[in-house]
Formats: C-alpha cells, sequence, structure tokens
C-alpha cells in the first residue's frame, strides 16, 4: 500500500539486452511502458494459484480474496472506493463502456453526447458509433496550446445526455482542469466520463476530489485508467463508477463486478496493476521532477539544432515526461522511420489506419494545417529514461530531419 510518505528519487531501470544486443532507445512510453519487474513478479505469482474468483470452494474463495485485495490497493491509489472500480480488458474497453453505457441509461430529455475535440480514438471512435446510431453530438473545440475551452464545455452541457474529457491529451501532453469540468457538468446535471488513461501515473489523479460534492448521477461518475501505461500488463485496464452512476452494460452473462462487466476475472492481471499503481504512484512526484528536466532538456536541445521546430501544446501544464515536437517541412512519418534505423523509438502521436498515415487529428484541432499535422513527433520519456537516451536521440535528430526534408524536397 501507499503510505504516504514522499518517494526517494528513483534509479532508471538499465536497457534490457537481447542476445547480446541492445534494445533501440525507447522514447515512446505514453503508447506502453516496459513492464516492471514487480509487476511481472506479482502476476507469475497470482497466475501460479488455481481457482476462479466466483468459484465458492476454497481455492475459488482465494482467488477471490486476491482479487479484492488488489480492488482495494487499486482504488487507494485512485482515491475511490472498492466497489467503484471495475476492471476490465485495458482503456479502450473502459472509455467504450462509459461513453455508450451512460448513453444507453440517459435521461429520456437528455439528447446528445458532449465531445471535445482531440480525445483519444477509443472515445472518438466510440462517439462517431453512437452518432451513427442517430445521437446528436456537441463537439468543443480546443484552445492554441490543447486546453478545452471551458465556456464553449459548459455551453455544450446544455440538454447533453453525458459528457467526456481527456485528463491529459495523450498526444500533446496539455493537461486539462478536470475539477472544472465536472463541477460544470454537476451544476448541468450531466454525468461526466474523464479519460485519465494518459495521465494516472503522472499527474495527481483523485477520483474523490474531481467529484468534489457532486452527488447522484451528475458530475462525474465514470474514470478510465490502463495498467500498461505506467508497467503493468497489457490487456488489464479499470473503469472507476461512482456508486450512483447509471450505467448500461457492454458484457452480459454472469453478472460480476455490480453486473457493469461480465466475464471471469483475471486475478493476475488485477494484482499486478495494483503492484504497478502503487509503485507509480509512489515514484510519482520525484520522476515528475526527473522527467521534466529531461524533457527540459530534449526541448532546449532541438531548438539549438533546429531553431525553427516548434514544441505543441501547454509549455508548462503538460504531462512531465511528454515532449510533442513540429518539425517544418519533415514528414513525421519519414523522420518516425528514420530515427528507428538510428535505434530511436518514437510515434508521430497520429492515427494509422490500414496501414494509410494521417496527419494528427489532435494537431489539427490546435488550428494548424493539414501539412502540420503530418510533420510532428511525439517523444515520451519514462522511468527507464536517462540523460544519455535523449543526448543519443540529439545526436540523431538533425540529419534525419535534413534527410527527411529532402525527401519531401525541401
Amino acid at each position: 500500500m501507499v503510505d504516504g510518505t514522499q518517494a526517494q528519487p528513483v534509479s532508471p531501470e538499465p536497457p534490457c539486452e537481447r542476445e547480446g544486443e541492445r534494445v533501440p532507445i525507447y522514447l515512446d512510453h505514453a503508447a506502453t511502458a516496459p513492464l516492471r519487474a514487480e509487476a511481472r513478479e506479482a502476476w507469475l505469482e497470482a497466475a501460479a494459484a488455481v481457482g476462479n474468483a466466483s468459484s465458492i470452494h476454497g481455492a475459488g474463495q482465494q482467488a477471490r480474496r486476491s482479487l479484492e485485495e488488489a480492488r482495494e490497493r487499486l482504488a487507494a491509489v485512485l482515491d475511490a472506493d472498492p466497489i467503484e472500480v471495475v476492471f476490465t480488458s485495458g482503456g479502450t474497453e473502459s472509455v467504450n463502456l462509459a461513453v455508450k453505457g451512460l448513453w444507453w441509461s440517459r435521461q429520456p430529455d437528455a439528447a446528445a453526447v458532449v465531445l471535445p475535440d482531440g480525445e483519444h480514438h477509443a472515445t472518438l471512435d466510440a462517439v462517431e458509433w453512437l452518432e451513427a446510431q442517430g445521437a446528436p453530438v456537441h463537439r468543443v473545440a480546443l484552445d492554441r496550446v490543447g486546453r478545452i475551452r471551458g465556456d464553449a464545455f459548459v455551453r455544450a452541457l446544455a440538454g447533453a445526455a453525458l459528457a467526456t474529457a481527456l485528463v491529459a491529451n495523450n498526444e500533446i501532453g496539455t493537461v486539462n482542469d478536470s475539477a472544472a469540468l465536472s463541477s460544470a457538468a454537476a451544476d448541468a446535471g450531466v454525468p461526466l466520463h474523464l479519460d485519465a488513461v494518459a495521465a494516472f501515473g503522472h499527474v495527481p489523479v483523485s477520483f474523490r476530489r474531481w467529484r468534489g460534492t457532486a452527488r447522484g448521477r451528475a458530475g462525474l461518475v465514470a474514470m478510465s485508467v490502463s495498467a500498461h501505461k505506467i508497467g503493468g500488463p497489457t490487456g488489464v485496464g479499470a473503469l472507476v463508477v461512482s456508486r450512483t452512476a447509471e450505467l448500461s452494460a457492454l458484457l452480459h452473462g454472469g453478472g460480476q463486478q455490480r453486473r457493469l462487466r461480465a466475464g471471469t476475472q483475471d486475478v493476475p492481471g488485477a494484482v499486478a496493476f495494483a503492484v504497478a499503481a502503487e509503485l507509480a504512484e509512489a515514484e510519482r512526484a520525484a520522476e515528475s521532477v526527473r522527467l521534466a528536466g529531461l524533457r527540459d532538456r530534449l526541448v532546449r536541445g532541438i531548438r539549438q539544432a533546429i531553431p525553427e521546430a516548434e514544441l505543441l501544446g501547454d509549455p508548462v501544464d503538460r504531462v512531465p515526461g511528454n515532449a510533442h515536437v513540429l518539425f517544418p517541412g519533415a514528414s513525421g512519418e519519414t523522420l518516425l522511420f528514420l530515427l528507428d534505423q538510428a535505434g530511436i523509438a518514437v510515434s508521430t502521436g497520429s492515427a494509422c489506419q490500414a496501414g494509410v498515415p494521417e496527419p494528427s487529428h489532435v494537431v489539427l484541432a490546435l488550428g494548424r494545417t493539414d501539412a502540420e499535422a503530418r510533420q510532428v513527433l511525439r517523444f515520451t520519456l519514462g522511468r527507464t529514461t536517462t540523460e544519455s537516451d535523449v543526448d543519443a536521440a540529439l545526436a540523431a535528430l538533425p540529419d534525419a530531419v535534413s534527410r527527411a526534408r529532402a525527401a519531401s524536397g525541401r
């Protein structure tokens, strides 16, 4: 359990070796973080036990105890009640359960979904699916640094059935005022879902504090998180659902987890998630300072080598390890390929469906052009990142940018 004491600075874990070959420098922690050794060991130990958590014999009840202990531990980190934690297969399922579940259980006179621009595709695609079924959508613009416009959000809440919003933008790292969004939704009598997948483990996350004094089915009623973003296993997530929320299930067939998510529960995954969450929260304050310093080192180096490069997102109020950079005249996809060839793993931050690169919808939501939305890279640093990793990326970037511009005719 997290005991509230201040964590000591964490020494970055060394890179792994595969048959004597060094793994490429990994600067894509926002996509998935390296699995923590403690989470792996917790998963293996729990997986060695026999028993279905829904069985009534001794082995089943032991599995149940392990599951409920994991729920309690995760709830403590999220500042929620254990009964409010519903384990899922990951962030995408959590978002879909929240958005579709709230829509299907809406009040008869509530008629629209409030959707800020720049949301994660799990949210965008879920809402677009509802829209195709006839759900009206009230879209909310972002400002120039990618923050949800508070005045526009308040106006969009009129007559809405539900609202959804990112705690921190997964591409550009800008952090929103979650407490203010929840308060606005509560005042309007609208249930709110917060997507905290990109924020959890990096900025303070508190379901109880953000919910504030809201009661009933309005204000913050659901919040999504995922294990693999904080060093837990892939395929594990959670949706925090307030006791008073009215939510229809996506999956039926067993009545588990308040009948919100049927199916045999993943005990090893839940245990490993709880371990990763406790470690991430214990390290968060110290790691935030360290990663912000490394990020600033990276941004300074980029600006010195490539003066026309531009940091997108809020320059201060952002996820500590995120540096989302526009490189004018250089294709992000080409840069990604060239850096990968140099042993540096980064991301464009844009969607890529059926192998066809698309411009970043988040960058477009900032008011940028289609061309600019194709000229971005996302560097995301994490607990394994070192100064030498940052310096290696800075050493490789100028040549990559020069070659990418030459390939585009610049």
